[in-house]
């Protein structure tokens, strides 16, 4: 795939479908102080410090956020507002594709929500027309980004800890390290950060049931087993793996990221015919991007359809691509 790419000069791009607008459009609102001293993306200012319970570096399209909330990192308002300002940064900026959760401490990965912050919930019955928790807004929110969102689990995850892990788009977990576990039942509650709606479409409502009720600690193999993470790696191969791929998906366009998250979403949170909807909207918003027409127009002008080299080597060829301005 490479000698393809390389054998000619690039094409003129195809005129009239292409336009330089992004594929899905973001909000259109200033991010508020203290997030007016950085970098200016697409007229929004934008900066990633300040934050108290985690601390956030931006390398080359990858927000890599690391958790150091003494002693156990846990989820009380001061973490659910630091990720609201998160949330409100990442979602205009197109330049970062990818946002890593991890831990600065090896024992931990986010600890239960705060008790204090459950006990100000009112004990009187609760209307179903009501506003959903602040909870349960934050990590929807986090959940809705436009950028690919990856936990990386090497330590405890339980109750709050474990319910945002399952926000996130993809979960890898360190063997022997990672530890989970739903103990609201025991504590005369239910899980309330979104746990019984994203474990049940994650792992099906029998082995959810499970979780939930039996209150038990469970490792990486069997949440790997469950359907509740996507690997249980060895602690020495889990950096290296998050870095690889995070590093890989945030050199694809930032437009497609987003439609193809949107599109796997809604496969679990629609009909299938409403979803293949959303999935034919968004390929026709994508072939008239720039990214994508440059694309084909290249991989026609090389034949590399009808190549048998190339159809080997997709892995890699899709990777080559990404050369392609």
């Amino acid at each position: 795939m490479a000698r393809l790419l390389l054998a000619r000069p690039r094409p003129a791009l195809p005129p009239a479908r292409i336009r330089e607008t992004p594929i899905i459009e973001m909000p259109d609102k200033c991010i508020p102080a203290p997030y007016t001293h950085l970098t200016v993306q697409g007229g929004f200012t934008m900066s990633y410090e300040g934050f108290k319970t985690f601390k956030v570096e931006i390398k080359e399209g990858v927000a890599w956020v690391t958790f150091d909330f003494t002693p156990v990192n846990v989820q009380g308002k001061p973490m659910l507002d630091d990720l609201n300002r998160l949330a409100e940064a990442l979602e205009p900026d197109r330049a970062v594709k990818v946002v890593v959760f991890q831990s600065a401490h090896s024992y931990i990965f986010v600890c239960h929500a705060d008790i204090d912050m459950l006990c100000e919930i009112p004990a009187a019955e609760r209307d179903m027309s009501e506003p959903i928790l602040y909870l349960q807004q934050v990590l929807q929110r986090i959940s809705a980004l436009p950028q690919a969102t990856i936990a990386k689990v090497e330590g405890m995850a339980r109750g709050g800890g474990h319910e945002f892990m399952l926000a996130c788009d993809m979960r890898f977990a360190a063997k022997g390290k990672a530890v989970f576990m739903q103990m609201e039942v025991g504590m005369g509650i239910v899980p309330c950060g979104g746990g019984t709606q994203r474990l049940a479409r994650q792992v099906g409502m029998g082995r959810a049931m499970e979780i939930i009720l039996g209150a038990h600690d469970f490792d990486a193999d069997l949440a790997e087993r469950y359907g509740s993470i996507n690997r249980a790696l060895d602690p020495n191969e889990i950096g290296p793996f998050v870095e690889e791929l995070a590093n890989r998906i945030a050199k694809f366009p930032a437009g497609s990221i987003t439609a193809c998250k949107r599109c796997v979403i809604s496969a679990v949170e629609t009909p299938i015919e409403e979803g293949l909807k959303i999935e034919a909207y968004q390929l026709g918003q994508a072939m008239s991007s720039t990214p994508a027409a440059k694309r084909f127009a290249f991989g026609k002008e090389q034949g590399i359809q009808n190549d048998l080299e190339t159809q080997k080597n997709w892995d890699k060829g899709v990777m080559d691509l990404q050369a392609v301005q």
